[in-house]
């Protein structure tokens, strides 16, 4: 029995001394542990951290200072009231998208303005020119005199995407900037504007009246698109929500280039009405051909089926509305078209297209 418990003890003191020896090394690696020091308690501790709240303050941070308030006057004069004047004023928002000064905003934000000021988040205000606009995109594109400005992130490679969260960025009602949240809706929605080559992004965060030209960014704080419109009908009945719209970012930045470049957007025009044609593959068949365009001039009719512009093989209304828009006036493009199931071999020259 002693030889029992002598054993016993034995084995708790050499438990004992083991612990011990381990702490020294602990302490030996580690001289700021202590057994007060809470990194110890934290190093056994198997409660789960607290979870931060899910915030897009950095995407605003980010963005934020890159959009301007934009404030365009029209000085309008009537002759039966002599030499009085009468000044309109119009709200809206505008991105800075380039180092040069260069900023994007709506059409109808400055159109027939003859004063427009850029006013900064941080205070400074500066007088801005109107370079040109696309009355298709109703897009325009505005120059400051000024250094180290700053620039909303870009990502050229950036696709959206249904199901994506976006922040729309502006200064509604001239309440200051102010940021609504939600989603994109739908992409590619065509049938909104005056030509079928506009796609726009579809999302439910609010716009009001101020939002025009503003910024709908993703939630890293880069450029998705350009705030352009709600949806509107003309039943003032129906109670509309949450359905509005921006002009994708590539698109807009390829229209701001080409103004910066020329002062103006130029278009190939075909004039034709379009669908895509379903029963095969690929093509799109000919809706209707307007009576003076270049269609009608090389003999395209309606019923028409194109299944290759030049090289290139058709897939869909949008891409090939999409190539002739790229095209300059006066080239000649090759059309491969099937006309009661023969195969034709058409050339059209386009021409330009021209914004009512």
């Amino acid at each position: 029995m002693t030889v029992k418990i002598l054993s016993f003890l034995k084995y708790i003191f050499h438990a004992a001394s083991y612990g011990v020896m381990f702490a020294v090394v602990l302490l030996l690696l580690v001289p700021d542990l202590s057994i007060s020091n809470t990194s110890l308690n934290d190093l056994f501790n198997t409660t789960k951290p607290k979870q931060q709240p899910l915030s897009y303050a950095r995407a605003v941070a980010n963005a934020g200072p890159a959009v301007v308030n934009i404030y365009s006057s029209e000085i309008q004069r009537n002759p039966r009231y002599g030499r009085n004047e009468r000044k309109l004023q119009q709200l809206g928002s505008g991105v800075i998208m380039h180092s040069g000064g260069y900023i994007l905003t709506n059409l109808h934000v400055v159109q027939d303005a003859d004063l427009i000021e850029v006013l900064l988040q941080s205070g400074r205000s500066f007088p801005a020119e109107l370079i040109g606009f696309d009355k298709f995109t109703d897009l325009a594109v505005l120059k400051v005199n000024a250094t180290n400005l700053p620039i909303i992130p870009q990502n050229p490679t950036q696709k959206s995407l249904v199901g994506d969260i976006v922040l729309a960025i502006g200064n509604p009602l001239n309440l200051g900037q102010t940021v609504t949240q939600g989603i994109i809706s739908a992409t590619g929605r065509n049938g909104l504007s005056n030509t079928s080559h506009l796609e726009f992004l579809q999302m439910d965060a609010a716009i009001n009246e101020g939002n025009s030209g503003g910024a709908l960014v993703n939630t890293n704080g880069e450029l998705v698109g350009i705030n352009s419109r709600k949806y509107t009908q003309s039943n003032p009945q129906m109670d509309i929500q949450g359905i509005f719209f921006s002009v994708p970012y590539q698109l807009a930045y390829k229209i701001m280039q080409k103004i910066i470049e020329n002062g103006r957007v130029v278009r190939g025009w075909l004039g034709i009405s379009t669908r895509t044609y379903l029963d095969r593959s690929k093509g799109i068949i000919i809706d209707g051909v307007d009576p003076i365009s270049p269609a009608a001039k090389a003999g395209l009719r309606k019923g028409d089926i194109i299944f290759q512009i030049e090289d290139i093989a058709i897939n869909g209304m949008t891409q090939a509305l999409d190539i002739i828009a790229e095209t300059e006036p006066n080239t000649v493009l090759n059309f491969k078209i099937y006309r009661q199931n023969q195969p034709l071999d058409i050339p059209v020259t386009i021409e330009e297209a021209i914004a009512p």
